[in-house]
């Protein structure tokens, strides 16, 4: 793999739970869904040939309900769950090939993961915590205490050092987690739920911190969620996983504006769209409104703040700009035919195939 524009690669993967997976893989592929799988051959199908570039720098988000196999396929990445088929590359390694000895170095030195659950070490301070990849390096923690406490002056837990995680609240304990991820100074950040345990409000600031994290620091995230929210708030990339498969990937506003199937119809129904379209999603690369310009708006504002500032008139059209440039014209109409969820089928046979 060549392509510098992408750091993580996945290739035909397939995963397979049960005592002779090999057999059930080929009837996986030669088109035995999940439940048939299960009910026949108990077996279970985890991953059904994903396909998933995530690009460098960026934040990928993997979601689904559960079941949907998303935290199965991020613990591939750094294989805690070896494949039964397929190929996961990293710049230019196949980490399938890796040795026990690489499979280290790259835990180490090039992923960091994020959990759910924090998963700090309860008798080591929150310093000791935040350092703990270079200790495991071996590191004293003079060494290493100057880089971990800059992460944890980062992340919002300046001066909390010397406490001990059961003195933090959930919150700073996941800061902790991500200080962790920081000091350890890895180009990959997998994180697997990060947020879901927290409380909604407490939630959202740790989504703000992670997205000004990611617009200075440029890490490769990929981001574990079932909350559809959450995924538009922090993706770049976004992956829609249903019984193993990807039903859909790409830009997260096209993913809106264009469903590709029931399923994807139905996660997206409830979003609140004027919240979270972008102006640029929706406008038309037209020639210059002249004087029937209403005025000029952001590439990157929200639907939600052209309708407070047209009042609600459908008769306006505003010129868009990108860097300070003209880049398109947006109309008023335009705009609320966007706020309508499109559907892609009312055919009975396929609402049901997707869980409708």
């Amino acid at each position: 793999m060549n392509d510098t524009s992408i750091k993580i690669s996945i290739r035909k993967l397939y995963k397979v739970f049960g005592d002779d997976p090999k057999p059930a893989l080929q009837l996986v592929r030669d088109g035995m869904g999940k439940t048939e799988l299960l009910e026949k051959h108990n077996h279970v199908l985890g991953l059904n040939d994903i396909n998933v570039d995530m690009p460098t720098g960026k934040t990928t988000v993997i979601m689904g309900l559960s079941g949907s196999g998303k935290s199965t396929l991020i613990r591939h990445l750094n294989r805690l769950i070896e494949p039964t088929a397929g190929e996961v590359w990293v710049d230019d390694d196949n980490i399938l090939d890796y040795t026990d000895t690489q499979l280290r170095q790259m835990r180490q030195h090039r992923m960091s993961m994020v959990f759910q659950k924090f998963a700090l070490l309860p008798h080591r301070t929150v310093l000791q915590n935040a350092g703990l990849a270079p200790a495991i390096a071996g590191q004293n923690e003079r060494k290493y205490a100057d880089e971990a406490r800059r992460w944890l002056d980062r992340v919002g837990l300046e001066g909390q050092g010397d406490q001990y995680p059961h003195q933090l609240s959930g919150g700073m304990q996941q800061r902790v987690g991500i200080a962790r991820a920081l000091t350890s100074n890895s180009d990959i950040m997998l994180m697997d739920e990060a947020f879901s345990a927290l409380d909604p409000l407490i939630r959202t600031d740790m989504q703000d911190l992670l997205n000004e994290l990611q617009a200075e620091l440029q890490k490769t995230v990929v981001f574990i969620t079932h909350d559809l929210d959450e995924a538009l708030k922090l993706a770049d990339h976004l992956v829609i996983l249903k019984d193993g498969s990807v039903i859909q990937q790409g830009e997260p506003q096209h993913i809106l504006l264009h469903p590709a199937a029931p399923y994807i119809e139905d996660f997206v129904a409830d979003i609140n769209r004027a919240r979270v379209l972008r102006v640029g999603s929706v406008m038309e690369t037209t020639p210059d409104l002249g004087n029937a310009c209403a005025g000029e708006i952001d590439y990157n504002d929200t639907l939600e703040s052209v309708i407070a500032k047209s009042e609600g008139d459908t008769d306006l059209s505003y010129r868009v700009l990108q860097n300070g440039k003209s880049v398109g014209t947006l109309n008023m109409r335009e705009l609320v035919r966007a706020l309508v969820p499109s559907r892609q089928s009312t055919d009975p046979e396929s609402a049901r195939r997707s869980g409708r």
